[in-house]
């Protein structure tokens, strides 16, 4: 079970305890407030009240054997680099932060930051390709522009086979899977006589470029 420190338990913070606890880590959640410590301490294994900014108090509760921390601490600049500074400095192996802005996280980086977070950011990227993409379920970045994007089968394709759908040859597609809606079950790496079916879920990698052509086709 991999052990994680998110310390701040602001709505971030404690939605990702939460999801960390039901995919079975184990969870160690830190934050100064105690009516928001009140609030989680029935949903994780270990929360505590405490002051990320004080060197003393992390060390009393996170040690180098943990898998990762998740540093959240709103907007507050200040605390977020003093709590990571601590981090590294505890050796934890890999730390993640929440970022404000581009100098917040060349800072954040310098003093032991791994990754950084940057919430709004992410989720306004995510809703514009489920605005422009209408057939997105949900994508992947992978490398440069290519990214691994999971598509609803466009109804014209119901029926066709694998190598008759033009998804390779006009769209310089690879379709790495199919999924079912209705069950869920993956076909992996389809062959060019496979049908495809108004269920199935495509899971493709390609340009972004010719993953927008493909994904506007009714």
């Amino acid at each position: 079970m991999r052990q994680v420190a998110v310390i701040g338990l602001g709505q971030f913070g404690t939605n990702l305890a939460r999801v960390l606890t039901e995919l079975h880590c184990e969870v160690l959640a830190i934050d100064s407030s105690e009516a928001r410590v009140a609030d989680l301490r029935d949903d994780v294994h270990r929360v505590l009240i405490g002051d990320a900014r004080d060197m003393e108090v992390l060390q009393s509760v996170v040690s180098s054997s943990i898998d990762e921390a998740v540093v959240s601490l709103g907007e507050s600049m200040e605390a977020s680099i003093l709590c990571t500074l601590h981090l590294s400095q505890i050796g934890v192996k890999r730390i993640r932060t929440k970022a404000v802005n581009e100098d917040h996280a060349l800072i954040l980086k310098a003093v032991g930051a791994h990754d950084l977070i940057f919430p709004e950011k992410e989720t306004a990227e995510r809703t514009a390709r489920r605005i422009a993409y209408p057939t997105l379920l949900d994508y992947f970045p992978f490398a440069e522009d290519y990214r691994i994007m999971e598509l609803r089968l466009p109804s014209k394709l119901a029926g066709v086979k694998l190598g008759d759908s033009s998804i390779r040859s006009s769209f310089n597609l690879l379709l790495l899977a199919t999924k079912s809606a209705s069950t869920g079950q993956f076909r992996f790496m389809p062959g060019a006589d496979d049908l495809l079916t108004e269920d199935d879920i495509l899971i493709v990698l390609g340009q972004e470029v010719d993953l927008a052509r493909f994904s506007v086709i009714e």
